[in-house]
């Protein structure tokens, strides 16, 4: 099987960049005509340390899947490492059913439960209304059938969100999601917000811009002063420059975003260069931990197994625009 899905992978490789050629391709707003890349890292620009004291708050997604092995060393690191753990989606290959849940999820990630704030993604919704995924987390995953939440970490307001729109009544203006996300945002006085949810809104992968249909909900999120959003999806790992309501740099108010879809699923190769993108990978499995102070945030990409890759560094919190 992994054999077949590397063949498919390679295939499917090869008709995107095909496609680009003739066609020209796009990304970002604004951006020129992207020119395909491989996937080979980009080094960060001067990493900082991530030995300031702070809340560890470690980010994944795309996690357990029967057919991988790098999903099992993915949950040893985090055993081994403490922190809240933001899964953000695609929690059990390759429908999300209750047997995957079981046979695929539990054995390695199982003991982690208890530390784990997940949100869903397109795969868990393979089966019916993400059945056994709300089933599996209970409480922890927020109100079935909704898939949304917050909470405090610290300094922090974290918020939860669900980015499968098509199964939870759309994410623009007036969906039951985004009417939420006003009235929790509107009452945050929190300095710092993070939020994750499963489908990016940039990303320089192979599903293309905005996969999800969330840039309502990102621009809601940069008029509201949140920090830093974080997604999966794309099973490769990326930094963005802080970004404006369109995908534009905007240094003094922007979001500062990152693709971490590295948690064990097979790894996917770039197609493109999308603007303001600083650093990424396609090579490793891992974790990205951030280390949550009261006025600011580091952040590390920890690799697994043969892995090599990583990215650190240092942002501070800002007001809303």
């Amino acid at each position: 099987m992994r054999t077949m899905r590397a063949a498919l992978l390679s295939l499917l490789a090869f008709a995107v960049l095909a496609t680009a050629a003739a066609c020209g391709g796009s990304a970002a707003p604004g951006s020129s005509t992207p020119l395909p890349t491989l996937d080979a890292p980009t080094a960060a620009p001067s990493p900082s340390p991530t030995t300031v004291p702070g809340i560890p708050f470690l980010v994944v997604g795309d996690a357990a899947d029967c057919e991988e092995t790098n999903d099992e060393l993915v949950a040893a690191w985090l055993a081994d490492h403490e922190g809240t753990i933001a899964l953000a989606g695609d929690v059990a290959y390759d429908k999300g059913t209750a047997r995957q849940f079981r046979e695929c999820f539990e054995p390695a990630w199982g003991g982690l439960k208890p530390r784990i704030k997940p949100v869903p993604g397109n795969h868990d919704y393979l089966t019916a209304g993400a059945g056994p995924y709300y089933d599996y987390f209970g409480a922890a995953a927020g109100e079935r059938g909704k898939g949304w939440y917050s909470y405090e970490l610290g300094a922090w307001h974290i918020v939860a969100l669900n980015s499968n729109c098509a199964e939870i009544g759309g994410c623009g203006p007036g969906s039951p999601q985004y009417r939420w996300l006003e009235a929790d945002l509107a009452a945050n006085t929190a300095t710092c917000t993070f939020a994750y949810f499963h489908h990016p809104v940039f990303t320089s992968g192979i599903h293309g811009q905005d996969p999800g249909g969330m840039l309502p909900v990102w621009a809601l999120l940069y008029r509201r002063g949140v920090d830093v959003v974080a997604a999966g999806h794309d099973h490769h790992y990326e930094r963005f420059a802080p970004l404006g309501p369109a995908g534009g740099r905007d240094d003094a108010f922007g979001i500062r975003s990152f693709v971490v879809g590295t948690g064990g699923g097979a790894l996917y190769p770039f197609f493109i260069n999308v603007p303001n993108s600083e650093a990424r990978d396609g090579k490793a499995n891992g974790v990205l931990a951030f280390s949550l102070q009261p006025q600011g945030y580091t952040w590390e990409f920890a690799p697994v197994g043969r892995g090599t890759f990583t990215d650190a560094g240092s942002g501070a919190c800002h007001a809303a625009p």
